[in-house]
């Protein structure tokens, strides 16, 4: 689904970019643009973004991708 029609930026591409590691809309609007036009998607960007980190991240983390520094 198309989440900024200014830039033609879809919820697909959003997560990638937060899965990258992009995990704030400043970072995305670096990335891809989002929310740098009109600002109407910043709202459901932030929905993206906790969607995104609420499931995927969390299960890689769990998953034994990330070590700790210790």
């Amino acid at each position: 689904m198309y989440v900024c029609i200014c830039k033609g930026i879809t919820d697909r591409q959003i997560k990638e970019a937060v899965y990258d590691g992009s995990t704030s809309v400043k970072a995305l609007r670096r990335q891809l643009g989002v929310s740098s036009q009109c600002g109407r998607c910043a709202e459901q960007t932030k929905e993206i973004i906790s969607e995104t980190l609420g499931t995927g991240m969390i299960s890689s983390a769990t998953s034994g991708l990330f070590y700790s520094a210790s």
